[in-house]
């Protein structure tokens, strides 16, 4: 099992092009995808098969994540500099109007999304346009459409936008801090309870790195010691490789669209590569 997972942020809109709009390139990924034969599974199927929790086939099969959580993720809206944008969700709704419900029978879309409505609010205002876009109006409806999970990317993502202090004296702008028991209960622990509530009965099983900063506290200790705490079954970094059986579940490995790959091509070398 070779499976690449890929990353998007649907607030990288800086034109209307592939390689200044998540947005635009999303949709020709799910496109690129499909053309080349392979299949998009949940998330979640990858990490079943990675813990041996599920008998699952996986062959030449993609998994697809976005981070941050913000409105663009589900709905279509209107950029104050670059127009009207199709949601990363509804991009997949187009492709299966266009090709047909059964060409990618599992399509589905994993959303790792910030949980303290205050740090959304300063992010909102301060990394966008202050409009609510960072709002969790959506999450309940995405966790149930069957084609959207919504798991944890922390408490605040400890963000430099955030203009508050860091949590335990944390310095802002790095997850690396996060390197105790205090802090990590604080950013993860409490993302977990506060998004269970958000999108219950449905529950947060998996955890995305903010700024894919991983420090061993977490890795080797915090997630494998104290799940009856965290609940997280598996987190995510960047790694820029496919995971694999012998990938570290607590630090998965992806390819971030912008960062890894950032034209159809180098997407297309990424997938024949993993495949």
């Amino acid at each position: 099992m070779r499976i690449p997972i890929l990353a998007y942020h649907a607030v990288n809109i800086a034109g209307n092009d592939y390689g200044n709009n998540d947005h635009v390139a999303f949709a020709a990924d799910l496109r690129l995808i499909h053309e080349l034969g392979l299949r998009v599974v949940p998330l979640a199927w990858v990490v079943d098969a990675l813990l041996g929790e599920a008998q699952r086939e996986l062959d030449r099969c993609v998994a697809l994540t976005c981070d941050d959580g913000s409105d663009f993720d589900f709905f279509d809206l209107d950029h104050p500099a670059h127009g009207p944008q199709r949601s990363l969700f509804n991009a997949m709704d187009d492709f299966a109007t266009e090709h047909g419900a059964t060409a990618q029978p599992d399509l589905h879309l994993t959303s790792f999304v910030i949980a303290s409505p205050e740090g959304r609010e300063h992010l909102d205002r301060n990394c966008l346009a202050g409009r609510g876009w960072m709002s969790q109006r959506w999450w309940q409806a995405a966790s149930e459409s069957g084609r959207m999970a919504i798991e944890n990317h922390s408490w605040d993502h400890n963000h430099a936008a955030i203009l508050l202090p860091g949590i335990d004296g944390m310095q802002r702008g790095t997850f690396h801090p996060v390197d105790n028991r205090v802090r990590a209960d604080a950013e993860i622990a409490a993302a977990t309870r506060y998004i269970d509530a958000a999108i219950a009965p449905k529950r947060t099983t998996l955890f995305c790195y903010p700024y894919s900063h991983v420090n061993d506290y977490l890795r080797t200790e915090y997630f494998p010691q104290f799940h009856n705490v965290h609940g997280m079954r598996a987190a995510f970094g960047d790694g820029a490789v496919p995971a694999t059986p012998d990938s570290d579940r607590w630090n998965l490995p992806r390819y971030i669209c912008g960062w890894h790959w950032k034209s159809p091509e180098e997407l297309r070398a990424i997938l024949r590569e993993a495949r």
